[in-house]
């Protein structure tokens, strides 16, 4: 009789749980996996060497990129890292509206990874839930920047431009018209804060909905509890970050341990797991949803209280406003030369990380004293998290790759570079 051989399988090169091009070369034995090989297909933007042939201001740009889920986050650590060579800090309002939209870009990271989670383990209905909310979202980046989704927000100095005094609304439509549509706009009436405000007010209602469909599901805690077990000593030398970390049981927090921005100013909890599990990182995620919403109103508060400059009157960097710039010829040179050659950064090295949604992102710059940088790397929590995809599996059965995947929250627009 023939030996019983372990066989190999593809499996991907594409799967929903992960953004990207994940192909993960499976060693089976029956149903169980043996060994996971994860092969990374090609997103590689050359990112990094396009950033050390670009004048530094124009390479906010390419960082909404990389982690194209937590746009705002990967260029709060890249402003910051040209900031602290130039060594400059922006005005308070700015960094309180920087703290507020990175919690905005948390929510809309965790909504999801809560929503394509789901799905993949067959959770159905919380998709069109957490879309309802995160659509939101995309609205006050529009609202701000423009775009829904790479905003180029942040700048070295500031912000680009102050919060907007108004909200677009929903236009009536065959579809959308009467007291739907009165109900759609109710929070649109007054400014972008406004709505905010509203918006983290009713949140907290609308978590309680995807934790109703999913924390005591039955099919939910069979797929997660148990699968993909992380003890703390071992997260700590894997390098995990983030949510990775933290729900082994590990309180590190960059917002907590190492406060950029106002985080020092603002009160709330690092959410921690016990078991090091998929479900835990999935209660973790859904408690950080609930401080961000705190954190937001925090700001929110802030804000409507003290209006102010939101970018530096440093005239070496920043540009003139566009309005003086189509009036006056000085201010239009002025704004070309910044624009075109950007400006030169003292010599030195730079290391700054922010606590981004996945993990520590952060980003390490040279500077050789030109207009573009020496050097520019960028430390992609996605990366280090991958690199356990075998010690995860291994041990696990077929269908648990899917949720080992996915507790990832894998972007490899960030793995890839």
């Amino acid at each position: 009789m023939a030996e019983i051989q372990n066989y190999t399988m593809n499996f991907g090169p594409q799967h929903p749980a992960a953004h990207g091009v994940l192909r993960l070369v499976l060693e089976m034995d029956g149903e169980t996996v043996v060994r996971a090989d994860p092969h990374v297909g090609l997103l590689h933007r050359a990112t990094e060497k396009l950033a050390e042939s670009k004048p530094f201001n124009h390479t906010v740009g390419y960082l909404d990129r990389l982690d194209y889920m937590s746009m705002m986050c990967n260029e709060h650590a890249y402003v910051r890292a040209v900031e602290q060579l130039l060594g400059i800090e922006p005005p308070p309002r700015a960094q309180y509206i920087r703290t507020m939209f990175d919690e905005l870009t948390r929510f809309s990271n965790h909504l999801l990874w809560i929503a394509a989670c789901g799905i993949d383990l067959g959770a159905m209905t919380v998709f069109l839930y957490c879309f309802r909310e995160r659509e939101m979202v995309m609205d006050m980046y529009e609202a701000v920047s423009g775009a829904r989704m790479h905003a180029a927000y942040y700048r070295p100095g500031g912000v680009y431009r102050d919060l907007p005094e108004s909200i677009p609304k929903y236009k009536e439509t065959r579809w959308t018209k009467g007291k739907e549509l009165k109900r759609r706009n109710e929070w649109r009436e007054g400014s972008l804060l406004d709505f905010i405000e509203e918006f983290a007010k009713d949140v907290p209602s609308k978590i309680d909905e995807y934790e109703t469909l999913l924390t005591e599901n039955r099919i939910w805690k069979q797929r997660t509890v148990g699968i993909g077990v992380v003890s703390p000593e071992r997260a700590m030398q894997l390098g995990y970050s983030g949510v990775m970390l933290r729900g082994s049981g590990v309180e590190w927090d960059l917002r907590k341990k190492q406060p950029y921005a106002m985080y020092d100013q603002v009160d709330f909890d690092v959410p921690v797991g016990v078991q090091g599990d998929c479900y835990d990182r999935y209660l973790c995620r859904v408690e950080e949803l609930r401080q961000s919403a705190k954190i937001i109103l925090q700001c929110v508060d802030w804000l409507k209280k003290n209006p102010g400059h939101v970018m530096l009157k440093n005239f070496k960097v920043i540009p003139p406003t566009r309005e003086e710039m189509k009036d006056d010829m000085e201010a239009l040179i002025h704004h070309f030369k910044l624009f075109t050659e950007g400006y030169c950064v003292p010599e030195g090295e730079t290391y700054a990380a922010v606590e981004a949604p996945k993990g520590e992102f952060g980003c390490y710059v040279v500077s050789d004293g030109a207009n573009k940088p020496f050097r520019a790397h960028f430390r992609a929590p996605g990366f280090a998290h991958l690199s356990s995809m075998n010690e995860l599996t291994s041990g696990h059965m077929l269908a648990d790759t899917v949720a080992i995947i996915s507790t990832y929250d894998l972007v490899f627009g960030e793995v890839d570079r």
